[in-house]
Protein backbone atom coordinates (compact mmCIF):
# COMPACT_ATOMS: atom_id res chain seq x y z
CA UNK A 1 0.00 0.00 0.00
CA UNK A 2 1.57 3.57 -1.02
CA UNK A 3 2.19 6.07 1.98
CA UNK A 4 -0.59 8.64 2.03
CA UNK A 5 1.39 10.93 4.24
CA UNK A 6 4.58 12.12 1.95
CA UNK A 7 6.92 13.67 4.20
CA UNK A 8 8.37 17.18 3.59
CA UNK A 9 11.39 15.64 1.52
CA UNK A 10 9.36 14.33 -0.53
CA UNK A 11 6.89 17.32 -1.39
CA UNK A 12 10.31 19.75 -1.25
CA UNK A 13 13.35 17.36 -2.74
CA UNK A 14 16.73 19.48 -2.05
CA UNK A 15 18.15 20.90 -4.45
CA UNK A 16 21.73 19.48 -5.46
CA UNK A 17 24.51 21.53 -5.08
CA UNK A 18 25.29 24.38 -3.00
CA UNK A 19 22.62 26.61 -2.01
CA UNK A 20 22.48 30.32 -3.24
CA UNK A 21 22.43 33.18 -1.33
CA UNK A 22 19.49 34.75 -0.99
CA UNK A 23 17.68 38.13 0.35
CA UNK A 24 15.24 35.99 1.23
CA UNK A 25 17.21 33.29 3.49
CA UNK A 26 17.16 33.44 7.05
CA UNK A 27 20.34 34.42 8.15
CA UNK A 28 20.87 31.65 11.14
CA UNK A 29 24.65 31.91 10.76
CA UNK A 30 24.41 35.26 11.78
CA UNK A 31 21.81 34.93 14.22
CA UNK A 32 23.84 32.61 16.01
CA UNK A 33 27.29 34.32 15.99
CA UNK A 34 25.50 37.08 17.29
CA UNK A 35 24.25 35.03 20.49
CA UNK A 36 27.73 33.85 20.86
CA UNK A 37 29.10 37.10 21.14
CA UNK A 38 26.78 38.82 22.99
CA UNK A 39 27.42 35.57 25.44
CA UNK A 40 30.85 36.64 25.44
CA UNK A 41 30.57 39.82 25.67
CA UNK A 42 28.75 40.13 28.94
CA UNK A 43 30.84 37.15 30.50
CA UNK A 44 33.51 39.71 31.63
CA UNK A 45 31.32 41.74 33.51
CA UNK A 46 28.80 38.58 34.24
CA UNK A 47 31.57 37.34 36.64
CA UNK A 48 32.45 40.41 38.27
CA UNK A 49 28.47 40.95 39.18
CA UNK A 50 27.96 37.40 40.56
CA UNK A 51 29.73 37.52 43.92
CA UNK A 52 27.31 41.44 44.61
CA UNK A 53 24.37 39.41 43.41
CA UNK A 54 24.00 41.47 40.16
CA UNK A 55 23.27 40.58 37.07
CA UNK A 56 23.09 42.00 33.69
CA UNK A 57 20.12 44.46 34.31
CA UNK A 58 21.83 45.95 36.85
CA UNK A 59 24.82 46.42 34.44
CA UNK A 60 22.99 47.95 31.96
CA UNK A 61 21.28 50.04 34.73
CA UNK A 62 24.85 50.98 36.08
CA UNK A 63 26.01 51.78 32.22
CA UNK A 64 23.48 54.53 31.57
CA UNK A 65 23.19 56.01 34.87
CA UNK A 66 27.21 56.38 34.64
CA UNK A 67 27.14 57.81 30.97
CA UNK A 68 24.37 60.25 31.88
CA UNK A 69 24.73 61.19 35.14
CA UNK A 70 21.44 63.52 36.92
CA UNK A 71 19.28 61.04 34.13
CA UNK A 72 15.68 60.80 35.32
CA UNK A 73 13.97 57.53 36.09
CA UNK A 74 11.38 57.50 33.40
CA UNK A 75 14.45 58.47 30.49
CA UNK A 76 15.73 55.08 31.62
CA UNK A 77 12.90 53.11 31.75
CA UNK A 78 12.45 54.19 28.33
CA UNK A 79 15.97 53.46 27.29
CA UNK A 80 15.66 49.84 29.03
CA UNK A 81 12.26 49.25 27.94
CA UNK A 82 11.68 47.06 31.09
CA UNK A 83 8.71 47.14 34.01
CA UNK A 84 8.70 49.95 36.35
CA UNK A 85 8.73 47.20 39.29
CA UNK A 86 11.91 45.60 37.60
CA UNK A 87 13.86 48.60 37.66
CA UNK A 88 12.60 49.36 40.62
CA UNK A 89 13.75 46.41 42.12
CA UNK A 90 17.28 46.96 40.23
CA UNK A 91 17.89 50.46 41.19
CA UNK A 92 16.62 49.84 44.81
CA UNK A 93 19.36 47.15 45.34
CA UNK A 94 22.24 49.32 43.42
CA UNK A 95 21.43 52.27 46.11
CA UNK A 96 21.32 49.90 48.57
CA UNK A 97 25.04 48.67 48.01
CA UNK A 98 25.95 52.29 47.39
CA UNK A 99 26.49 52.29 43.70
CA UNK A 100 23.56 54.54 42.67
CA UNK A 101 22.64 57.69 44.16
CA UNK A 102 18.92 59.19 43.77
CA UNK A 103 18.59 62.38 44.30
CA UNK A 104 14.83 64.80 44.38
CA UNK A 105 14.98 66.71 41.26
CA UNK A 106 16.04 70.38 41.87
CA UNK A 107 12.76 71.79 40.53
CA UNK A 108 10.02 68.88 41.01
CA UNK A 109 10.91 66.94 44.48
CA UNK A 110 8.81 64.12 43.18
CA UNK A 111 11.35 63.54 40.47
CA UNK A 112 13.75 61.20 40.55
CA UNK A 113 17.49 61.73 39.32
CA UNK A 114 19.70 59.13 39.48
CA UNK A 115 23.86 59.56 39.56
CA UNK A 116 26.82 57.29 39.98
CA UNK A 117 28.30 57.14 43.29
CA UNK A 118 32.00 56.76 43.34
CA UNK A 119 32.09 52.84 43.94
CA UNK A 120 29.73 52.73 40.58
CA UNK A 121 31.93 55.05 38.58
CA UNK A 122 34.47 52.38 39.15
CA UNK A 123 32.78 49.60 38.71
CA UNK A 124 30.95 50.91 35.57
CA UNK A 125 34.17 52.20 34.47
CA UNK A 126 36.12 48.78 34.83
CA UNK A 127 32.89 47.07 32.67
CA UNK A 128 33.91 49.96 29.78
CA UNK A 129 37.21 48.41 29.77
CA UNK A 130 36.88 44.73 29.87
CA UNK A 131 34.27 45.62 27.12
CA UNK A 132 36.30 47.49 25.12
CA UNK A 133 39.40 45.97 25.31
CA UNK A 134 37.15 43.09 23.75
CA UNK A 135 35.66 45.19 20.42
CA UNK A 136 39.22 46.74 19.97
CA UNK A 137 40.23 42.90 19.79
CA UNK A 138 37.83 41.91 17.31
CA UNK A 139 37.99 45.36 15.14
CA UNK A 140 41.80 44.62 15.20
CA UNK A 141 41.11 41.34 13.38
CA UNK A 142 38.90 42.61 10.65
CA UNK A 143 41.10 45.28 9.46
CA UNK A 144 40.78 49.31 8.21
CA UNK A 145 37.65 50.30 8.20
CA UNK A 146 35.70 47.75 10.81
CA UNK A 147 34.78 50.41 13.58
CA UNK A 148 32.83 52.62 11.22
CA UNK A 149 31.35 49.27 9.25
CA UNK A 150 30.15 47.53 12.82
CA UNK A 151 29.29 50.94 14.13
CA UNK A 152 26.67 51.17 10.65
CA UNK A 153 25.91 47.70 11.18
CA UNK A 154 24.89 48.05 14.64
CA UNK A 155 22.99 51.65 14.18
CA UNK A 156 20.70 49.91 11.41
CA UNK A 157 19.95 46.74 13.71
CA UNK A 158 17.70 49.57 15.74
CA UNK A 159 14.26 49.68 14.63
CA UNK A 160 14.03 53.35 12.39
CA UNK A 161 11.90 55.32 14.68
CA UNK A 162 14.44 54.87 17.44
CA UNK A 163 17.96 55.48 15.89
CA UNK A 164 17.64 59.60 16.04
CA UNK A 165 16.72 59.63 19.19
CA UNK A 166 19.96 57.01 20.00
CA UNK A 167 21.97 58.33 18.17
CA UNK A 168 21.36 61.96 20.30
CA UNK A 169 21.81 60.14 23.73
CA UNK A 170 25.21 58.43 22.87
CA UNK A 171 26.52 62.18 21.50
CA UNK A 172 25.05 63.97 24.42
CA UNK A 173 27.11 61.76 26.42
CA UNK A 174 30.13 62.05 24.70
CA UNK A 175 29.86 65.71 24.53
CA UNK A 176 29.06 65.30 28.79
CA UNK A 177 32.34 63.09 29.12
CA UNK A 178 34.72 65.56 26.79
CA UNK A 179 33.40 68.59 29.41
CA UNK A 180 34.15 66.73 32.91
Amino acid sequence: MADVNPSLTTLRPEPAGPRPASADAPLVELIELFFFAYRDFVADPDEILAPLGFGRAHHRVLHFVNRHPGMRVTDLLDILRITKQSLGRVLRELVDQGFIESRAGPSDRRQRLLYPTPRGEALAHEFVALQSRRIAGALDECGAGAREAARRFLVAMIDAEDRAGVERLIQRAERDRRSR
